[in-house]
């Protein structure tokens, strides 16, 4: 007579390796990472500096922390703007007045 081994889903031992817990949280992890970049480059309109175009933002116009950042093919240059600046070569720049645009498209420079 044969005995039968009746196996149900609850007897069945499954892998008790402490390490797959990890892995598992690392693939997490990685997944939420990637999610919340590309949720932070939609949200601030920073698709620019993925595409291939050229561009210029000027951050913070007119005041003290104002920053000026362009994309030029791969190459991303940050100028920021002081009242007496040298630069490594020598050159020296100075903020010397504003200019602003109307809305008919006419710009005005006001100098300071």
């Amino acid at each position: 007579m044969l005995k039968r081994r009746n196996t149900s889903l609850l007897d069945r031992q499954e892998d008790d390796d402490p390490m797959s817990v990890v892995s598992n949280l690392f693939d997490v992890a990685m997944v939420f990472a990637v999610a919340l970049m590309v949720a932070l480059v939609t949200r601030y309109n920073m698709t620019e500096m993925f595409s291939q175009d050229d561009f210029t933002v000027v951050k913070n116009p007119g005041k003290d922390n104002m920053e000026i950042i362009t994309k030029e093919g791969q190459k991303i240059n940050r100028y920021t703007p002081s009242k007496d600046q040298s630069k490594s070569d020598g050159t020296k720049g100075k903020r010397v007045g504003v200019a602003y645009e109307l809305a008919g498209g006419e710009i005005i420079y006001v100098p300071e």
